[in-house]
């Protein structure tokens, strides 16, 4: 129908045109060419708002073409017959008949075409309608027809064979198309479902993709994070980056990391080289992941297998140092009940000994205590009512510039040996105090965190220890109860809190090293975790214990 209209136009100028000229040129066929170009209009006022309406396309594509054969017959008729310049509008209407009606429609359309011009030679020769036009000899009416015909079918035949080519590579490109974004899709999904974050580096250094896991981690934005230099993303990855560093097997770091929210993190780093064709290198990718718990779980690794020496070193020496501590202890104590009062200076030499050799003592029960320790003995035990006796035999030792205090969570059970849970607070407690030499306040809280909690060895804090590996943790609420130490000391430096709980590390002059790493193992046996904080809600130190539930306790 556009092209109706445009068709329409073209001879409506091409008619007034001829008649600026003075053509010799008769009412008759003045009111016929001008009653089709009318005609023209306004079957295209018509037929144009029924567009998207119809449901049967075809037949009112047909209706369309018929009417146009109908409207260019009527043009040339008016306008010349065989002579008229308008007889190539006869070749337009199979063109767009294929396109519409593929072959058959092309191949019907120029049959009636033929038949509408050879009905116009035919008008042309009898006379009829008073059109006064000078007939040519039959034979030349009969070549002209046969040679427009031919045409017509040769130029349908024609368009019919370009639709169909056209149409055959319209599918093809339509299924590579599909085959492009199906494939689009799936890498975007692919590489936004990937556990490890993911950015790629041109060869400028530029950022120039971020996956979901990159974001993440870093905690930038993708729209932030492309288009920096890598190096300003991930400190330390440039090296790694480096092409001259990129083998073809790439470069592989585990990297510490603070990112854009303050969490310190490690991170495994592996580059490689981004190839472009499958020939050159266009640029480099980056793939990360957090490892911290991993990093952690060496580090507890590390720490246990330092204990399994500990304890092969105290099977095999402890009671050959003890024996002979005894017989010293014994020599020295007969040699004091044998010395007179005027010896002073070696009766204070021998107090001197006797008091080391009971220290001596002390610290390898604690050892052996430490590495071999006995069975536990676990039971159901109300953890406010333990940390309350504590509290009470921690009063003597805190002073009057110490404040002790509890926050209990009434009910609360865990399934705990109560000697060795007393144990552990005791000492967690005691190390409070010492650490508030000028006073200060110690507080004890539990609490039922509930499912929503995070595991202690998430990034957050300080941790210390965590969950033993591969131990799955109770799922629910009354899963884990949670006690909390905390106290206004001096806190602790970030070099010694890596140490605590190593064994016979300590900071304390006459201290033996072994009471956080009891307070460790015990807790591990127990399998529960244990954490520290610092500068957390105004306390300069926070111990964080989760012990579990007895089964079914709420």
């Amino acid at each position: 129908m556009a092209s109706r209209l445009a068709l329409s136009i073209a001879g409506l100028v091409i008619a007034l045109g001829l008649d600026s000229l003075g053509g010799n040129i008769t009412v008759t066929e003045w009111n016929g060419f001008y009653g089709a170009v009318v005609v023209a209009f306004v079957a295209t006022l018509v037929y144009w708002p029924l567009v998207g309406r119809i449901e049967r396309v075809e037949p009112f594509a047909m209706a369309n073409i018929a009417l146009d054969l109908a409207l260019v017959s009527a043009l040339v008729l008016f306008s010349g017959g065989s002579e008229s310049v308008f007889t190539f509008l006869y070749v337009v209407v199979p063109v767009y008949a294929a396109v519409l009606l593929s072959g058959r429609g092309a191949v019907v359309s120029s049959a009636l075409a033929g038949g509408a011009y050879a009905g116009i030679l035919l008008v042309e020769r009898e006379g009829w309608l008073g059109l006064p036009v000078e007939s040519a000899p039959d034979a030349v009416l009969v070549m002209s027809w046969t040679v427009h015909t031919g045409g017509l079918v040769l130029v349908a035949a024609l368009a019919s064979f370009l639709v169909r080519e056209i149409e055959r590579a319209g599918r093809a490109l339509d299924e590579r198309t599909s085959d492009l974004a199906k494939l689009r899709t799936l890498h975007e999904r692919t590489v936004e479902s990937l556990v490890s974050g993911l950015l790629t580096v041109d060869d400028a250094g530029l950022v120039t993709s971020f996956n979901p896991e990159a974001e993440r981690i870093t905690g930038r934005a993708r729209g932030d994070a492309c288009g920096q230099p890598v190096e300003a993303i991930l400190p330390g990855v440039e090296a790694i980056v480096d092409p001259t560093v990129l083998g073809p097997s790439g470069a592989r770091a585990r990297l510490p990391y603070t990112n854009h929210r303050g969490e310190s993190l490690h991170l495994g780093v592996g580059a490689y080289i981004l190839r472009e064709d499958g020939v050159g290198a266009g640029g480099r990718v980056v793939i990360f992941q957090d490892v911290s718990e991993v990093v952690e779980m060496e580090d507890e690794l590390r720490r246990s297998e330092r204990m399994a020496a500990i304890g092969a070193l105290a099977a095999s020496i402890a009671h050959e140092i003890r024996n002979p501590l005894a017989a010293i202890s014994g020599s020295i104590q007969m040699l004091q009940a044998r010395s007179g009062p005027e010896s002073s200076e070696p009766a204070r030499l021998m107090d001197i000994a006797v008091r080391e050799v009971d220290r001596l003592n002390h610290l390898i029960s604690d050892f052996l205590g430490y590495a071999r320790p006995a069975p536990l003995q676990p039971e159901a035990v109300e953890v406010g009512t333990l940390i309350g006796e504590v509290i009470d035999l921690a009063r003597p030792s805190a002073g009057s510039q110490v404040r002790l205090g509890a926050e209990i969570t009434p009910g609360l059970q865990v399934l705990a040996d109560p000697e060795r849970l007393r144990q552990v607070l005791w000492n967690l407690v005691l190390n409070g105090i010492e650490a508030m030499p000028d006073g200060g306040t110690l507080q004890v809280r539990t609490s039922d965190p509930g499912p929503e909690h995070r595991d202690l060895g998430e990034v957050g804090g300080l941790s210390q220890g965590g969950d033993s590996p591969g131990r799955r943790e109770p799922e629910g609420k009354g899963a884990w109860v949670e006690v909390e130490v905390m106290d206004q000391g001096v806190g602790v430096d970030s070099e010694i809190a890596e140490r605590i709980f190593d064994p016979f590390f300590t900071t304390k002059s006459g201290g033996s090293g072994l009471g956080l790493p009891t307070v460790h193992r015990i807790i591990e046996e127990h399998g529960g975790s244990i954490r520290m904080e610092r500068s957390a809600e105004g306390w300069s130190t926070v111990m964080k214990i989760r012990l579990p539930k007895p089964e079914g306790a709420r």
